[in-house]
């Protein structure tokens, strides 16, 4: 019990380094080293050894990782390379990601010039030109062969990783963080390919292994409708999954099964362990068996993780491969020794190297959702028994039992993770147990194994007939599995949305897992599950009558804005489209609301037709219902546009209207009013209709683009205590007009037009005396948003000045006692969002 007591010690110090904001300084390293050795010291001497073990262990888990992070922290791009053009010698050190205009890898920083770049980079190659938001019209760019190994010359434009940040959101910096990734780059101009270096290091070699395999493979699955999911379970290459695929895995709840996970790990091990257990007791060398030589058991093992670790490196060697592995690894090593093993050991020592080898490991909710399952496994299954007395069962009751068995430890699975899932993605699959009935035996025992044959058929020169046939027979299998999954997946209960719910809802499942999934106990043990209620059934507090909450959400050089009253959720743009499968309304708005507990939009506002406020509402709609929708343009044209160009179906909002001055309603205390447009301008700001005006940058240019700039929807918001402006990009000119027209004082403001230079006009800002101001722009943003002149003059009439861009998303509270403005980076930093440039 110590030792699993240190272990876990020193994994949950680990975890605790990773949720501070700022890492702490050499001097206070001594003191913490000091402080916990002086209570280590103290709980021996009182005979609590346990706890002076666990004490000393924490103490290294947390030095050693603070160690990893300082040193990481330091390899970092330096501010004179900010945003600037380096020329860099690069090795290719990852699979590169393929997409029809561009390609991504990570790549070694061999040398470059200027000095002050980052070991470990992601590089982006774009084709010339770009496919816009809607994707490319015309052939594909050809681009050369770029193969991990590769060393390359390349001019590069360097960034800090730099991502959004809303609330209950994915991180994206402290997932680059933890890849190592500490720049992103950018090409510019034509590359040099100066060697190939092959044997620089094993990850190289796995690698350029996983690339052969690709491009083998890609032969015969490339025309596939799943053949990016054939490559994602042989290789764990998921770029080239679709979004809609994804959508329909994570609402099905298989997203585990279409990637390379620990079963399909273990169950290669398995069949490479029992193979060789076949083929070693009965081959004879030398007049004497293998088996009398060196054991069978201990050369099926020897297989076993071989292949494992094999199969690992050509999965990209991720949490849950190395977590599979080094589990294989123990077990392999205890069973050839004859040593006794439990689960809670295993667990816990895994749990121990997989940190070891990489702290930042428990960024990952695969880390968590991985030692949750097997533990849930190892415990259902140890204490499920087996039956004694009727040995005399029909091969037909034993599969029967096999499979009853199977389908308990699935559901058993399912339900202990569902509080985790909905926790981390505020979204739970009903049909996740079914669809994973049918679709374990047949991915895990079918479709997997024969998408390895092919991969290695493949590579074997005249073999691509059995390649081809292997990987047919495994895309029809998967294809037949895909029928009924995607029925389920469409329907409306096939997923719940849970909203964000505090920690010790999560806590509180623990001990009902506990209960419920005990071997003995009283009557009512299954009541357990009912502890997991309070983490689904959570809802967020929501404002008093008359009262508000608006979220300005970090969505990058766009506009989207969400405001709650006590019943009523009203979205305000929504965002940018991105590329013909990415917008603001799928992975921003969506996720968001899911978060706050909405399970519909009452109102929906798109101010004007530009795509860095119009370009979410698909993908919005695709995901909640509308009740009214109101737009300065024809948005059933805008949304019939993009069906046809994206071949996707949308549900049009119940209800749709333009907005005009005049126009108002009130719900939960709160009025909301359209100042802007009138209908002169309202008209004037239709949809354009021709396609060749989109670009690759949402906001459209010339006189059309000013001309919808000028006629976005203007709405104010009058609750009980406080008041706020959303004016869109309106330039001073409208402002003008809204002066003119008596516009009063508001306590907040979105700054009109991301904060351009063309808005702000001083009679505006005069006009509304706003407390606090909020900016919504994109990070080192090409047009120059925020200006600074109009950051001071906002500043300089006492308002304080907010900017996503800096800030992340800000969430104000319209509450009797005050309005209250905060900032998601403020509190939620942690110390690898201190260490870039410009906050």
């Amino acid at each position: 019990m110590k030792g699993r007591v240190c272990l876990l010690a020193f994994v949950a110090a680990s975890g605790a380094v990773h949720l501070l904001a700022h890492l702490p300084g050499r001097s206070m390293w001594l003191v913490i080293a000091f402080i916990v050795t002086l209570l280590s010291i103290v709980a021996w001497v009182v005979g609590w050894r346990s706890l002076a073990w666990a004490l000393l262990a924490g103490l290294a888990g947390f030095l050693f990782t603070l160690a990893r992070a300082e040193h990481r922290l330091a390899d970092a791009l330096s501010a004179e390379n900010e945003n600037k053009v380096s020329r860099v010698v690069l090795r290719v050190s990852g699979l590169p990601r393929l997409d029809p205009h561009k390609r991504v890898f990570d790549a070694e920083v061999l040398s470059s010039n200027p000095e002050g770049v980052p070991t470990q980079i992601r590089v982006t190659w774009n084709a010339p030109g770009y496919s816009g938001p809607y994707g490319r019209r015309g052939d594909a760019y050809h681009f050369p062969e770029i193969v991990p190994g590769q060393v390359w010359r390349m001019a590069l434009t360097l960034k800090t990783p730099r991502g959004t940040r809303n609330p209950h959101a994915f991180d994206y910096e402290g997932h680059v963080f933890a890849q190592g990734v500490r720049a992103t780059a950018s090409v510019r101009g034509m590359p040099r390919l100066l060697r190939d270096e092959p044997h620089a290091s094993l990850s190289i070699v796995a690698q350029r292994a996983r690339y052969y395999v690709r491009a083998a493979l890609l032969e015969h699955v490339g025309g596939y409708r799943y053949g990016a999911v054939l490559l994602a379970l042989v290789i764990g290459d998921q770029a080239s999954v679709s979004a809609s695929d994804w959508q329909v895995f994570n609402r099905s709840g298989i997203t585990h099964l279409v990637s390379i996970s620990g079963s399909h790990i273990t169950m290669i091990a398995a069949i490479g362990g029992a193979s060789m257990f076949w083929f070693w007791r009965r081959v004879r060398i030398g007049g004497r068996m293998l088996a009398e030589r060196v054991p069978a058991h201990v050369a099926s093992a020897t297989a076993a993780l071989l292949v494992a670790w094999l199969y690992c490196l050509l999965a990209g060697w991720g949490v849950p491969a190395r977590r599979t592995f080094l589990m294989l690894a123990v077990v392999a090593v205890f069973y050839v020794l004859r040593l006794g093993l439990n689960a809670s050991r295993l667990l816990c020592l895994v749990a121990f190297v997989v940190v070891l080898l990489d702290p930042w490991a428990l960024l990952q909710s695969g880390f968590w959702l991985s030692f949750s399952a097997v533990a849930v496994l190892m415990i259902s299954a140890a204490w499920a028994g087996r039956a004694v007395g009727n040995t005399d069962m029909s091969a037909g009751q034993r599969l029967l039992g096999y499979a009853r068995a199977a389908v308990g430890l699935q559901m058993a699975i399912s339900l202990a993770l569902t509080p985790a899932l909905a926790f981390m993605f505020h979204e739970v699959s009903a049909v996740s147990p079914l669809v994973n009935a049918y679709a374990i035996p047949v991915i895990g025992l079918v479709v997997t194994p024969l998408a390895l044959l092919a991969g290695g058929a493949a590579l074997v020169p005249g073999m691509g007939w059995l390649a081809g046939l292997l990987a047919s027979i495994s895309h029809s299998a998967l294809h037949l599995a895909m029928l009924p999954t995607v029925w389920l997946a469409s329907l409306p209960a096939a997923s719940f949305s849970v909203a964000a719910a505090p920690w010790w809802t999560l806590l509180l499942c623990l001990p009902g897992l506990a209960l419920a999934l005990a071997p003995y106990g009283p009557p009512l043990r299954h009541a357990g599950w009912l502890l997991m209620l309070p983490a689904l059934c959570w809802q967020p507090a929501r404002p008093d009558q008359g009262g508000w909450s608006l979220y300005a959400l970090d969505v990058g050089q766009a506009g989207a804005v969400v405001v709650r009253t006590a019943k009523h959720v009203l979205v305000f743009d929504a965002g940018a489209r991105h590329s013909s499968d990415a917008d603001d309304g799928t992975r921003v708005l969506a996720p968001f609301l899911r978060s706050l507990g909405a399970r519909r939009i009452n109102t929906l506002v798109v101010s004007h037709a530009d795509l860095d406020h119009a370009g979410g509402v698909g993908g919005l709609l695709q995901a909640f219902r509308v009740d009214q929708a109101y737009s300065s343009f024809d948005l059933t044209s805008y949304l019939a546009r993009e069906t046809q160009l994206l071949g996707t179906q949308t549900m049009l909002p119940q209800r749709l209207a333009r907005c005009e001055y005049g126009v108002a309603w009130q719900v939960d205390g709160v009025t909301f009013e359209f100042l802007w447009p009138t209908k002169h301008f309202a008209a004037a700001a239709s949809l354009e209709q021709n396609t060749d005006d989109q670009t690759h940058s949402p906001k459209l240019k010339g006189r059309r683009g000013n001309a919808r700039n000028a006629g976005s929807c203007v709405l104010r918001i009058r609750g009980a205590h406080h008041s706020a402006l959303l004016p869109g990009d309106i330039g001073k000119r409208e402002e003008f007009m809204l002066v003119d027209r008596g516009l009063e004082k508001v306590d907040l403001v979105l700054a009109p037009h991301h904060g351009s230079k063309s808005s702000s006009s001083p009679r505006f800002v005069r006009a509304t005396k706003p407390s606090d101001v909020i900016a919504q722009a994109g990070f080192q943003s090409r047009h120059g948003h925020p200006s600074p002149e109009v950051q001071s003059r906002w500043s300089d009439h006492g308002a304080r000045f907010w900017r996503t861009d800096l800030h992340g998303a800000v969430i104000v509270h319209s509450e009797e006692k005050g309005l209250s403005v905060s900032a998601v980076r403020d509190k939620n930093r942690r110390y690898w969002h201190a260490s870039r440039k410009g906050d």
